[in-house]
Order: structure tokens, then sequence, then C-alpha cells
């Protein structure tokens, strides 16, 4: 079955870096826009990032220039590097598979989920 697992989570101070990483298994990678999405409490789930096979990426406005987007192929993986992390940041980060050739938005799009990994930012 597909699985996706997301790592690198953790606390870090306002200005800081994280760069989580999304394993995937079971599903043929390449054919899949693989996402980034995070949700804080009380909040919907928001896109943050995606990338196309190609390695062709889009970001929501608030995380343009701060964060950035890869994926490696051969590997099954993805990554989000985050630097100049803000508060506002703080959320339960997931990584997501949409069997598709075009980037959505809408977490309803997409087929496969991880469990989440959580960042928090201190002020």
């Amino acid at each position: 079955q597909v699985q996706l697992v997301e790592s690198g989570g953790g606390l870090v101070q306002a200005g800081g870096s994280l760069r989580l990483s999304c394993a995937a298994s079971g599903l043929t990678f390449d054919r899949y826009v693989m996402g980034w999405f995070r949700q804080a409490p009380g909040s919907e789930r928001e896109f943050v990032a995606a990338v196309l096979w190609s390695g062709r990426a889009s970001y929501t406005d608030s995380v343009k220039g701060r964060f950035t987007i890869s994926r490696d192929n051969p590997k099954n993986t993805m990554y989000l590097q985050m630097n100049s992390l803000k508060p506002e940041d703080t959320a339960v980060y997931f990584c997501a598979a949409d069997r598709t050739i075009i980037v959505h938005t809408n977490p309803a799009a997409y087929d496969y989920w991880g469990q989440g990994t959580q960042v928090t930012v201190s002020s």
C-alpha cells in the first residue's frame, strides 16, 4: 500500500531553519505531484508548496523566498527546506501525493497523505 512518511520537524527559534523530508513507497513516485500542507490548531489545512515530477515548484505567497521544495525521484523522496522561520509557521506539516500533471492547492484533490510532523517556531 501507499505510504508517505514525514520527518524533520521540531522546535526552532524564529529566524531558524528546518528541513522536512517525505519518503514515499507503494506508488510510482514520478507520476505524482507532491505537495506540502500545514494545519495550525483551530485552522483549516492550507497549501504550502508543491512540486511537479520535473522539479517545477509552486508556493503560497507567505512562504515565497523562505521555503524551497524539491524532490529526488530515484529516492522517492520530497523535501521542504524552511528558512527564516516565523512563529506563524507553527503547524503540523503534511506531505501529500496527487496523481496529476498540474498543481492543485485544494487538499481534497490529493490522493494520499502522510501522518504529519510538528513544526514549532518560538518567538
